[in-house]
């Protein structure tokens, strides 16, 4: 039977690739107040970001529940023998916890990989993605498992964000608290390492030297398997960034997508990330 995969919704993988690669999405909880919606199914982006720049209260986040993963385990476990189930790096949330937990409440008779990827977003999108063409293409659960663990070394994450205020009120700011206060016309590049945000350059000027060095650092790596790029509010730049990037990576290879509400809480508008997976 063909490994069934599971993802959570900060993977930021756009609806059309879920369907076609069967992935199961477990949503992260959005909290406007007293108000709870499910990240990507009871709040639209459009909505999250016009209450998140114009609202009075800023969102907190939340973790599904174990109980969320078990029943996902339960339901696909009619169709499978083999479950892989990647998530989001544990620094960041206790969704990869959760997980855990919900696994071990499954009373069916499934073999179920839960992994730690120490990304977000559109990184741990691409690597439940090559997760789902394996699968896809017969590869046993195992044989995943070994082959993603492999691959999160290799797998980077970093982006342009326009204000530090969304990661620092978010308690999410990692190491890159020491920016705060020094980005008078600075634009920082942030990306994450062992699993929390880290800056990586201070770029002053405009938005679009941001972008350039962008490329520049992608031009950089010595042979890359898979490049997505998103963005929160930012789609005609992210489009522009993308006919850049064609000169170093096939253009009709180049996943596009929007970062929903749960990364979207610490990015805040105007941010492009960018992701790639190496290769050997």
């Amino acid at each position: 039977m063909t490994v069934r995969v599971v993802t959570d919704s900060t993977a930021d993988l756009p609806d059309e690739v879920v369907a076609r690669l069967g992935i199961s999405v477990v949503p992260l909880h959005i909290h406007f107040g007293d108000e709870t919606f499910d990240d990507g199914v009871t709040i639209t982006k459009d909505e999250f970001y016009r209450r998140l720049t114009t609202g009075p209260v800023l969102p907190k986040t939340s973790a599904p529940a174990a109980g969320a993963f078990t029943e996902v385990y339960e339901r696909l476990a009619a169709e499978t023998d083999e479950i892989i189930s990647l998530h989001i790096s544990s620094k960041l949330s206790a969704t990869y916890n959760s997980a855990l937990l919900g696994k071990d409440a499954v009373t069916a008779d499934c073999s179920i990989g839960v992994v730690d990827t120490y990304s977000a977003s559109i990184g741990l999108g691409l690597l439940a993605m090559r997760a789902a063409t394996q699968a896809r293409a017969g590869a046993k659960l195992s044989d995943i498992v070994a082959d993603i663990e492999a691959a999160v070394p290799r797998t980077r994450y970093f982006g342009v964000v326009d204000s530090l205020e969304y990661l620092h009120k978010g308690g999410r700011i990692g190491m890159a608290t020491a920016l705060l206060g020094s980005l008078l016309n600075v634009k920082p590049i942030l990306g994450l390492r062992s699993g929390v945000a880290h800056p990586i350059e201070r770029v002053r000027g405009s938005r679009q030297k941001a972008f350039g060095r962008l490329c520049e650092i992608v031009a950089g790596f010595r042979s890359i398997s898979s490049l997505a790029i998103a963005h929160t509010t930012a789609e005609e730049e992210m489009e522009m960034l993308a006919a850049r990037l064609a000169q170093f990576f096939p253009a009709d290879r180049i996943m596009q997508s929007r970062c929903g509400a749960t990364l979207g809480t610490y990015l805040g508008p105007n941010t492009l990330c960018l992701a790639v997976i190496l290769e050997e």
